[in-house]
C-alpha cells in the first residue's frame, strides 16, 4: 500500500479513467458509510437498513455498486498501463499483492481494537473485494475479450442457482421439496461456512460474505468489466448513455424475472440479486455519466464525491476502525462507551428518533471526510 503524488486531483490519466466514474465510487462509498452508522438501527428509515432476508432496500444495492465500480475501474487501469508496456505477468503479481493487502485490512478491520484470535470473523467486505477482484484480474488478463466474461457470468450465475435450488443440502434436504428455498440456515452456503469457520460467522449460523456466495459476486465484478469495454469504445458520448441506460433496464427487468424463481437476496447474493444490483449501478452511472461528460456539470455539487472517491479504500477502513474505538473507550462514572455518550447526550433527544438516526449518521460521514479532505488537499492517494 503505497501513497501517491499526482498532479490531477479528480483523476489520475486523463485518458483512461471517466470523472463520472470517479463520481459514481464518492457516492457510493459516502452512502456506504452512512448506511454502517446508524446511530439507532431500531429507529433508522427503512432505506438505511439492510432487508430482513428475502428483498432488497437501497441499502441493499451499495456493496454491489462499490464491486461493480471496482470491476470497471480495472480494466482502465489495465489498459492503461498494458499501453505503457507493463508485461501481464507484473499486472497480475500486483493484483495478487493488492488482495492480499486487501484482505489483511479485512482482517484488521475484522479484530481491531483487541484481536480475538480464536473467534475472529475471517470473512468480510474487504475479503470479497479481495477475492473477486483477484479472479476477474486473472480473468481479463488471460483473455481481453467480452465473450469469455460473458461465458463466465452465465456459468456462475446459472451454476450457483443450480446448487442453491437443485443439489439437496446434507442433514436438510432437497429445496422447495423438503426445506424452504433460500432458508437462512438450511442453505449451501450456511452449510459450508459452519463447517468451514464455526464460531466466526457474522450471524452466527451464517455470514452475509460467505465462501460459496463469492461465485455470483465475481459475476457483479465481470459486469463492471463488461461496462468498462463498452465505456471504451469509439462510440459518441450520447450512444454510450444509451448503451448504459439500455442495459440498466435490462438488468432490473431481467433481476425481478428471475427473482420469481431465485429471490433476490442480499445476504446470499442470489443470482437474480446481481442483476437486479447491476441494473441499478448502471443507471447511476449513465445518470452520472449523462451530467458529466455529457452536459459537462463538473463544478459544484461534485467536489465531495470526488474527495470520497479519491481515497475511498482508505476512508472505508477507517470508517470501520472508528466504531471500534467509540464503543471501546468508556467515559463517566456509568463507564459509557464514548459513542454511546455522544449518541444519549445529543442525537437521542431529537423528538423523532429515526431524524436523530439520521442526523448522527451525517455527522458520522461528515468526520469521516476531514481526513480523507486532507489527503485530498495534499494531493496524497493511498494506491492499493
Amino acid at each position: 500500500m503505497t501513497a501517491t503524488t499526482v498532479t490531477s486531483p479528480s483523476i489520475a490519466g486523463a485518458q483512461t479513467r471517466l470523472v463520472s466514474l470517479d463520481i459514481l465510487r464518492g457516492i457510493t462509498i459516502a452512502f456506504m458509510i452512512l448506511v454502517n452508522n446508524n446511530g439507532d438501527e431500531r429507529y433508522a428509515y427503512w432505506p438505511l437498513k439492510h432487508a430482513l432476508w428475502n428483498g432488497w432496500t437501497p441499502t441493499d444495492l451499495v456493496f454491489p455498486t462499490f464491486l461493480f465500480v471496482a470491476g470497471l475501474s480495472l480494466v482502465f487501469s489495465f489498459e492503461s498501463r498494458l499501453a505503457k508496456g507493463v508485461s501481464k505477468i507484473s499486472l497480475f503479481m500486483h493484483a495478487l499483492r493488492r488482495s492480499i493487502i486487501l484482505f489483511a485490512l479485512g482482517l484488521l478491520v475484522n479484530g481491531f481494537p483487541f484481536f480475538h484470535l480464536s473467534t475472529m470473523r475471517i470473512y468480510g467486505v474487504l475479503q470479497r473485494f479481495a477475492i473477486c477482484l483477484l479472479i476477474a484480474s486473472a480473468l481479463y488478463l488471460w483473455d481481453r475479450g467480452a465473450k469469455s466474461k460473458i461465458v463466465v457470468i452465465v456459468l456462475a450465475l446459472v451454476g450457483y442457482w443450480i446448487i442453491m435450488r437443485w443439489i439437496p443440502v446434507p442433514g436438510y434436504g432437497l429445496p422447495t421439496r423438503d426445506i424452504p428455498l433460500l432458508d437462512p440456515d438450511a442453505n449451501w452456503v450456511a452449510f459450508i461456512d459452519r463447517h468451514i469457520f464455526p464460531g466466526r460467522l457474522y450471524e452466527g449460523t451464517r455470514d452475509p460474505e460467505g465462501l460459496l456466495s463469492n461465485l455470483p459476486a465475481i459475476g457483479t465484478a465481470l459486469l463492471g468489466m463488461l461496462t468498462a469495454m463498452w465505456l471504451r469504445t469509439k462510440k459518441s458520448p450520447q450512444a454510450k448513455f444509451f448503451g448504459l441506460f439500455a442495459g440498466a433496464i435490462a438488468g432490473l427487468v431481467l433481476g425481478k424475472i428471475w427473482g420469481h424463481w431465485f429471490p433476490i437476496n442480499k445476504k446470499l447474493w442470489t443470482s437474480s440479486y446481481v442483476l437486479f444490483a447491476a441494473g441499478w449501478s448502471l443507471l447511476g452511472l449513465s445518470i452520472c455519466y449523462w451530467l458529466i461528460e455529457i452536459k459537462q456539470w463538473k463544478k459544484g455539487w461534485t467536489f465531495p464525491w470526488v474527495v470520497f472517491g479519491s481515497n475511498a479504500i482508505a476512508v472505508y477502513v477507517f470508517s470501520e476502525l472508528l466504531p471500534a474505538l467509540l464503543g471501546d473507550v468508556h467515559v463517566g462514572s456509568k463507564h459509557q462507551s464514548l459513542g454511546g455518550v455522544i449518541y444519549s447526550h445529543v442525537f437521542a433527544h431529537v423528538p423523532d428518533r429515526a431524524f436523530g438516526s439520521l442526523l448522527y449518521s451525517l455527522c458520522y460521514v461528515s468526520v469521516c471526510f476531514i481526513p480523507v479532505l486532507i489527503l485530498y488537499r495534499k494531493k496524497i492517494f493511498i494506491k492499493i
